[in-house]
This record gives structure tokens, C-alpha cells and sequence, in this order.
């Protein structure tokens, strides 16, 4: 059971997300890159305690619906005629960025483990699942490239996951 402190930052970042979603649809840009850029502004902002939470609150609450809200736009019958590249895009592309974020970052970074590279390879390769498809539509490309943006988007997080369950034990 997450403690009241755990819920309260939840509850704040929910808010946060409500608030830049908003202002994106008024300033009329994709709420992913106000998200990225309001994350990015709440990370260098002074004075702002460190936020941690459980991974399990993250896994249950955060990732639910953003896979949700990729999956609901995606057609069954297009993900399936496009299986093959979605596949090789989320299982295979998601192996090369884990690896070659591993290799710089056990080169670089002294004292990092290959377990550790790995963990920190997983968790920065697969790209956000709802950004491929609210750029891709608005930026109009072909249907079928969609597709296989949202089928790779939905399917690398599993990917994802499991290398970094098989990094960290």
C-alpha cells in the first residue's frame, strides 16, 4: 500500500500532466513535447525536493493509460497485416539501443556494471507510446507507417520490461 506521501506526488503529477495537456491543446502543439519540456523544466528547478516513487505505483497507475490510450487508436487488423515490422522495430531495435547504451555507458561512466549499463539502457530505449501517434497523425504521414509506430510503441515496452527484470534480477 503506498504510503499518503507516495499518493500526494501522484496526485501532483497527475494534476501537472492535466494542466500542460491542457495548455498544449490551447497553444495547439503535441502534449508530448509540453510534457517532455515541462519535465524537463521540473527536473533544473531549485529548491524542488527529489521525487521517488515505486516502481510498482508507476507500473500500475502511469503506464496503464498511456498504453491504454496508444492501443485505442490502433486497428487489430492493421496491427496484424503490419506484425512483421512492428516486431523487428520493438523486439530488435529495442536489443541494439539497450546494447549501445550499455557499451557507452560501461565505457564512460567509471564504476557502472554491465548489470547496471544494461538497467539504464532498458529504461531509456523505448520511446513514449503515446508520442508516435499524436505527432504521426498531426504531422499526416501514411497510415501504415502509423501503424507500425503504435504496434512498435505498445510492443516495446515489453521489451523494455523484460531486460530490465533480467538486468536488475
Amino acid at each position: 500500500m503506498a504510503s499518503l506521501h507516495q499518493l500526494e506526488i501522484v496526485i501532483m503529477l497527475l494534476a501537472v500532466v492535466l494542466a500542460l495537456t491542457t495548455i498544449a491543446r490551447k497553444i495547439l502543439i503535441p502534449y508530448p513535447i509540453l510534457l517532455v519540456i515541462g519535465g524537463l523544466v521540473l527536473g533544473v528547478v531549485p529548491g524542488l525536493p527529489t521525487v521517488t516513487l515505486d516502481p510498482d505505483i508507476v507500473f500500475l497507475v502511469f503506464l496503464p493509460p498511456i498504453l491504454w490510450a496508444a492501443a485505442y487508436f490502433t486497428s487489430l487488423r492493421e496491427f496484424r497485416a503490419n506484425l512483421r515490422p512492428i516486431l523487428l522495430l520493438a523486439v530488435g531495435l529495442v536489443l541494439a539501443t539497450t546494447a549501445a547504451v550499455a557499451v557507452v555507458a560501461h565505457a564512460v561512466l567509471p564504476g557502472i556494471g554491465w548489470a547496471e549499463a544494461i538497467a539504464l539502457g532498458a529504461i531509456v530505449s523505448p520511446p513514449y507510446a503515446v508520442s508516435a501517434t499524436a505527432i504521426g497523425r498531426r504531422l499526416r504521414i501514411p497510415r501504415r507507417l502509423v501503424t507500425i509506430l503504435e504496434g512498435e510503441s505498445l510492443v516495446n515496452d515489453a521489451t523494455a520490461l523484460v531486460l530490465y527484470r533480467s538486468a536488475v534480477g
